[in-house]
Formats: C-alpha cells, structure tokens, sequence
C-alpha cells in the first residue's frame, strides 16, 4: 500500500473538510500547517517518506494563503537535495467565489510539484457541465488541474457543497489508485 499524505492550511475550516475529503478518498495521513505556517513534529519526516503529496491551501488574494507559502518556501531543504523528486503530486483548493482564480493557486501548487521533480495527477473527471448538472454533482466547478470547492463567503464549513466534498473524496482516490500502480 502507498503512503499517502495530504499537507494543507485551512484559515476557516472550509478546506480543512476538503482535505478530510481527499485524506478519505486516498486513505492519507493529514497534515495541518498550523496558523503560523509551521508543521506538526514529525511533518518534514512523514513527507520524506511519502509515496505521494496532495497540497492543498485556500484561495486569498488569487494564491495559496501566506502560512502554506511559508511552508513551500521552508520545502526548499528538501528541493536543494530533490528528495521529493518521483514522489506523484495532487492538489486542491476552496475559494468564496466561483471562480474566485482556483485555478491560479493549482498552477501554484503544480509549479511546486514540478520544482520538486514531482508527478503531478489531475482531477481526471469531466465536469458536469449540461443543462441537467446541479451545484451538488461532482466537479460542477469544472476543473482538470487538481479538486476545487467552493464556499460562500457567509457560510460556515458544515454548509458546503456536496458535490465539492464529493470531487474531493474521488479526486483522494484517484490519486491513491494511481500511486498503486506506480509502486507495484
């Protein structure tokens, strides 16, 4: 079985539930970057010795929150000696809006990936885009780069979209199912 992790911030616990989603789906080891950017004791260990990392941060400002790059920023340890180099990448975010530039902070997340010598999976699901398609139904926010939610800026964590929460889970697996192969 591959070692999976999810490393991600959440500033109001929107993405905390899309990580749980991913971390489900993928059978992975959450990692929180706490409030001031740090990770837990033993964070740098457990992604030492992952198969795969999934990132994932909130949308603000069109880019991952300033605690997750305080965290990309202290990964250069492990980029200056590539030890993350082969490992497969994934990533997801959660912004107010529907658009809110989700896509800006996946690019962000891929640009670490391949930094890193990552392989980077995509969400690899069409979006449900006809005339049918509802809120609740997965990938209705259309993306191929990695899960993307989103969640008003007036609701609480419990009242997000099951569909985003949905994507996240299959996304979590496809991730899992993909490094399966790979470390056959």
């Amino acid at each position: 079985m591959s070692k999976i992790v999810a490393v991600y911030h959440s500033g109001y616990g929107h993405t905390q539930r899309v990580a749980q989603s991913v971390a489900d789906g993928a059978n992975a080891q959450l990692l929180a970057i706490d409030a001031e950017g740090n990770l837990p004791d033993g964070g740098w260990d457990a992604l030492a010795a992952a198969d795969a990392i999934i990132m994932g941060s909130p949308t603000y400002m069109g880019s991952v929150s300033w605690q997750f790059k305080k965290f990309a920023d202290a990964s250069s340890k492990p980029w200056f000696s590539q030890s993350w180099s082969g490992k497969l990448f994934g990533g997801f975010t959660n912004s107010g809006a529907v658009n809110g530039d989700k896509h800006s902070t996946l690019h962000y997340l891929f640009t670490l990936a391949m930094q890193h010598g990552g392989l980077w999976v995509g969400l690899g699901e069409l979006p449900s885009n006809s005339k049918a398609a509802r809120r609740d139904d997965p990938n209705w926010l259309g993306s191929y780069a990695g899960a993307m939610a989103q969640s008003p800026s007036d609701a609480g964590a419990k009242e997000m979209a099951q569909g985003d929460l949905d994507t996240a889970r299959r996304y979590g697996k496809r991730v899992a199912d993909t490094a399966a192969r790979l470390t056959r």
